[in-house]
């Protein structure tokens, strides 16, 4: 059957008290790759009837898909109805949410970044302002989160990493990067380029809303303090927190509902003190 740009494979119902959620299992056409790339969207009620609502992308992790998040919290439709908030999540599939300089079939920068959102807020009643619109993840969805939102800042007003890579060149060897940027020895000043950490001179405080987690058992734990300690040093504003656990289902069903907080906060118009 010939994928359109808009392909609804499943849609269904989720009933809690007098509440509904509508579940969107779609194909979004990408341009820039010239495939479909499948997406999940949480659609709250509020959406449904027609009001417009804020969105949270929410990025899954490396070998992860479009339906992961849903997997690990079942309870996200309840939360988007009780928040009136509208969740995308997109398969990133082991992209690390670049733009390959070595694949023109892996886009997923400008996919997410740009494609994506210019669907959604075509085909759904959004706020499509950056006031109204964050990014989130886990793991590589984590590192992809922060790394397009520092890139994309006049896209985003709000993102948050739970146990993020947010700083590839440790682990040259891992999780299919070679995959997307070639031999770390031979492609330094390439992997410089697209680690998140490196790309927080393009943003100054206030830029972002930020929320950054990592358990304490994780192996991710240190490029997470060293992420906190170079927004420390340019004087960025931003959640840190350290809690326990490790890299596992059970921290990111924990850490999603303190981020939720976070990004419910900033879409009613919340701003610390400081900024």
């Amino acid at each position: 059957m010939k994928k359109t740009t808009l392909a609804i494979i499943a849609t269904w119902l989720l009933v809690t008290g007098l509440q509904a959620a509508r579940i969107d299992s779609l194909y979004v056409n990408s341009p820039k790759m010239e495939r479909d790339i499948p997406v999940v969207v949480v659609v709250p009620e509020q959406a449904v009837s027609g009001q417009k609502c804020p969105v949270l992308y929410l990025l899954h992790g490396h070998t992860g898909n479009e339906k992961s998040w849903l997997a690990l919290k079942p309870e996200l439709p309840q939360m988007a109805d009780e928040a009136g908030i509208l969740v995308v999540c997109p398969d990133g599939e082991n992209s690390w949410y670049w733009d390959s300089p070595t694949r023109p079939d892996s886009q997923f920068e400008t996919f997410v970044a740009s494609e994506l959102i210019d669907f959604i807020d075509t085909h759904y009643p959004t706020i499509a302002d950056r006031k109204g619109r964050a990014v989130a993840g886990l793991s590589m969805g984590g590192h992809g989160a922060m790394y397009l939102s520092t890139r994309h800042k006049s896209v985003f007003g709000a993102a948050g990493s739970m146990s993020g890579g947010l700083d590839i060149r440790p682990f040259p060897n891992n999780w299919n990067m070679k995959d997307q940027l070639e031999e770390e020895t031979a492609n330094q000043d390439r992997w410089n380029k697209h680690a998140a950490i490196t790309q927080l001179d393009s943003i100054q405080n206030g830029d972002l809303a930020l929320i950054i987690d990592c358990g304490r058992d994780d192996f991710f734990l240190e490029v997470n303090k060293n992420f906190h300690e170079a927004l420390d040093q340019r004087k960025i504003n931003h959640d840190f927190i350290i809690r326990p656990g490790s890299h596992n289902g059970e921290y990111w069903n924990n850490s999603i509902d303190y981020q939720w907080l976070f990004f419910k906060k900033f879409f009613n118009g919340y701003r610390s003190p400081q900024q």
